[in-house]
């Protein structure tokens, strides 16, 4: 099973630079997206409903803001539009769809950026607190679990360039990263902070591939994109029970052609 993430940065504006052009050619049978800045109306017709998948999306009420969507080939037994009770500020904001597909969950997500100002850091960090007991739920359940999406965290010094310049930031703070080493259940963290604990997922990425410089978003701004100035911050992450099913060298991060600032992540799962 091909799972895609991406996050568009406009659904639209992907759509004029070849997206749908290219979903064809990658085959996925799931597709995650995240930040679509489009209402349902405006993302009715061609070619946003590609033909061979079942389309769903999940749209802010605000215009021309955040959105996520799924498209996948096998119909899903149920689908979940939101976090659900006590998310209400997030499910206004289009950040979460899932899809269930027998004892398999697929989830695009897309976590707040807290770089504009200190009110949307603070909304970031008070929203993956709450989201600890939705993931620990995940776990006991015994289901197995695809999280897609932009987390807007990069983890380690590998998954960025500038780290050194970057510690004070938005994305790559201490207290960020050690909620990945709890989500992940690392030993050591490089924060130097206290880990709390083991969420029991793992970054899927890393199952096979350990090497550096593998990013996902690059910023506009300057040469990042043309000097590798990037971040990992796109993640498929997975419940353990998954770790084996992770095929090795699947693992892709797609540049050959670019749809927005973030590049597509492409794993394959032998299921």
């Amino acid at each position: 099973m091909k799972v895609v993430s991406l996050n568009l940065n406009g659904i639209r504006a992907a759509a004029r630079k070849g997206l749908y052009e290219w979903l064809p050619k990658v085959d996925a049978d799931i597709v995650c997206l995240q930040e679509l800045k489009a209402q349902p109306d405006q993302i009715d017709g061609e070619p946003f409903h590609p033909p061979g998948y079942h389309s769903y999306f999940h749209a802010a009420e605000k215009k021309g803001y955040s959105g996520v969507g799924i498209y996948t080939r096998n119909k899903p037994d149920r689908v979940q539009v939101g976090f659900g009770n006590g998310f209400e500020d997030a499910d206004s904001e289009g950040r979460y769809l899932q899809a269930d597909f027998g004892d398999l969950s697929v989830v695009s997500l897309y976590l707040p950026s807290g770089s504009s100002k200190q009110e949307r850091q603070d909304f970031k960090m008070d929203l993956i607190a709450r989201f600890e007991a939705q993931l620990q739920a995940m776990v006991e359940s015994g289901r197995q679990w695809i999280i897609c999406g932009d987390w807007n965290i990069a983890h380690k010094k590998a998954d960025i360039k500038n780290w050194r310049g970057n510690q004070k930031n938005s994305g790559f703070l201490p207290e960020e990263r050690v909620w990945l080493d709890w989500l992940f259940g690392e030993n050591e963290a490089e924060t130097g902070l206290p880990i709390k604990g083991d969420a029991g997922f793992t970054d899927a990425f890393r199952v096979h591939n350990a090497e550096a410089d593998q990013y996902t978003w690059w910023s506009n701004r300057g040469q990042a994109w043309a000097n590798n100035t990037g971040w990992r911050i796109d993640y498929q992450v997975i419940t353990r029970n998954l770790e084996d099913k992770v095929i090795k060298g699947s693992e892709h991060i797609y540049k050959d052609e670019r749809f927005s600032d973030h590049a597509p992540l492409i794993l394959e799962y032998d299921l």
